[in-house]
């Protein structure tokens, strides 16, 4: 028998949405299961349902935004231009964020001071990672990067982190000047990794 509709899949992603909007722009003393179904024009019942308690409420925030930003990498092909792959990776990063600002707030911030992602959690968050530290391999394996996958990953990682949450506190202009900042920034990366000239001449013909 199919779940009645104030149990749907939508509500749930209409409870997160709204409780993570309460969260960062009222705090963790604006976050209450009372405050959050009425926002959505439903029941508590509805949350215990769908989600659970106040505690497992926060820590679904957490999970949801990465389950978001996993689904914005997943849906970058794989290409035969590992460079351009990784490029379209930290797009994909940065434009799940501004699809999600208030659950990126809850992704990276410690809004919830008592909240701490179990390690399950924090492994599943950094599958996300993961899937650029195996771009930016094949990027080395073809001779375009110089170093190690891992830490430039890291750091590429770091700077699209960034740049997104400063857009995202309004620090960057508008969304375009934004946009510049971010092909700016990731060009910068690109030069700075890329193995000298002679170097990949000699990997293209070993």
């Amino acid at each position: 028998m199919p779940r009645p509709r104030e149990y749907s899949d939508e509500l749930r992603q209409q409870l997160l949405d709204t409780a993570a909007r309460l969260l960062a722009t009222e705090g963790p003393q604006g976050l209450s299961t009372r405050r959050v179904a009425a926002e959505v024009g439903t029941s508590t019942t509805a949350i215990y349902s769908l989600i659970g308690s106040k505690e497992e409420l926060v820590r679904q925030l957490f999970l949801e935004g990465f389950r978001r930003l996993t689904e914005h990498q997943e849906a970058v092909p794989q290409t035969d231009d590992p460079l351009a792959d990784m490029l379209a990776l930290g797009n994909a990063y940065h434009q799940s964020a501004i699809d999600s600002p208030y659950l990126y707030d809850v992704m990276f911030g410690s809004p919830v001071p008592e909240f701490t992602p179990t390690i399950e959690d924090s492994a599943f968050a950094l599958r996300t990672l993961g899937m650029c530290v195996e771009v930016v391999g094949r990027c080395v394996d073809a001779g375009i990067f110089d170093g190690d996958p891992d830490a430039i990953a890291h750091q590429f990682w770091a700077l699209i982190h960034g740049i997104t949450s400063l857009e995202l506190r309004g620090m960057l202009g508008s969304s375009a000047e934004a946009a510049s900042h971010l092909r700016s920034v990731t060009d910068a990366v690109v030069v700075g990794f890329r193995t000298p000239a002679a170097d990949r001449a000699a990997h293209r013909g070993s």
